[in-house]
């Protein structure tokens, strides 16, 4: 069965999100320490083996203003460098207000300060999964 990964990707960790088999919901799936480009690709490449990934939607951080601020630019950078090594498809997904959407439904979950920050981009990035899901 095919699946598709969402990826949250920040300076710190990198948020891993994938669809169910139907492709109707995307569950949080892991959270990515980063060390380095190289290490952190490989682990996103060992997923898509792990899980069969046809598909990756990258959240692109945009400015309100629909420009690509310095963190957008990093995304972007991640991206190419992504690009050189797999061979899968990578759309990029506006993810304007997902982080703050997951910080707020963390907050109604009433999860703690330190737990929120441990799961925070696994949520953003299942946020970002699942608009992409919902509008295909």
């Amino acid at each position: 069965m095919e699946r598709i990964m969402g990826l949250d990707v920040g300076d710190k960790t990198i948020g891993v999100a994938i669809s169910d088999p139907l492709l109707l919901t995307a569950q949080g799936y892991k959270t990515i320490f980063r060390e380095s480009n190289k290490k952190d690709i490989k682990e996103i490449e060992d997923i898509i083996e792990e899980c069969n990934i046809t598909k990756i939607i990258v959240g692109l951080p945009k400015n309100m203003n629909n420009t690509i601020g310095i963190q957008g630019q990093k995304v972007l950078d991640f991206v190419e460098k992504l690009k050189r090594r797999i061979k899968v498809e990578i759309i990029l997904e506006d993810e304007r207000l997902t982080t703050v959407s997951a910080e707020r439904i963390l907050l109604e979950g009433d999860v703690s300060r330190k737990n929120r920050k441990k799961i925070i981009d696994k949520v953003a990035a299942t946020y970002i999964l699942q608009n992409y899901l919902d509008r295909n």
